[in-house]
């Protein structure tokens, strides 16, 4: 490296500008193994794709678009821009500011900080905010849903534990598996038991 700064550089000065060095889009083995990519990440990210990879037990508020929603925007375009012209970008940092806070208050629904970037227009503010959010659970889903006649889904699953389950003497199908109640949502609607192993005789 050294020598080709003293030799080739005098005889070539525009091979390290700017516009001949292409930007590495590739990762080194070190950043590999730091789990660092460098492949460019795309432009816009929809929350469905992001729920559907990190999971849908996401911390967030449930959100249902008013039936007055485009009469409210349009107002509240008119008052913080004096525009309501859905093809208007909003670069202005102040202005930006004043209309989310603006939306945020109106409809109790804040754009989050991970997709600020994709407001650019005023059109991308009324498709955010004509988005419903649902967070319930495909199971929770399932109790407002016409199901098929021939599926029956329990909603009020029952958990084994040997001093209510005593139609088998209290015995259990797996006697190495304890029934361990974690979380702290349904610690006290269901009751965990620790199983105890007995060692075989010899």
């Amino acid at each position: 490296m050294a020598a080709f700064f003293r030799h080739g550089f005098s005889k070539t000065p525009g091979i390290l500008k700017p516009k001949n060095v292409s930007p590495r889009c590739y990762a080194t083995k070190a950043e590999k193994r730091k789990g660092l990519d460098r492949r460019p990440t795309p432009k816009l990210d929809p929350v469905s794709v992001s729920i559907a990879a990190k999971g849908f037990l996401r911390s967030q508020k449930s959100y249902l678009p008013p039936k007055t929603l485009e009469a409210d925007l349009q107002e509240l375009f008119n008052q913080t821009l004096g525009k309501t012209e859905l093809n208007l970008k909003i670069s202005n940092l102040d202005q930006r500011f004043k209309l989310f806070a603006a939306c945020a208050n109106k409809f109790n629904h804040s754009i989050p900080n991970s997709q600020l970037h994709q407001i650019e227009t005023l059109e991308d503010v009324v498709k955010f905010y004509a988005t419903p959010v649902d967070t319930r659970t495909p199971l929770d889903r399932m109790r407002s849903m016409e199901l098929p006649e021939n599926l029956h889904i329990q909603f009020e699953y029952q958990r084994f534990h040997p001093d209510t389950d005593t139609k088998f003497g209290g015995v259990t199908a797996f006697p190495e598996s304890s029934t361990l109640v974690t979380g702290l949502k349904y610690k006290d609607k269901y009751k965990g038991h620790t199983q105890k192993i007995e060692s075989p005789e010899i």
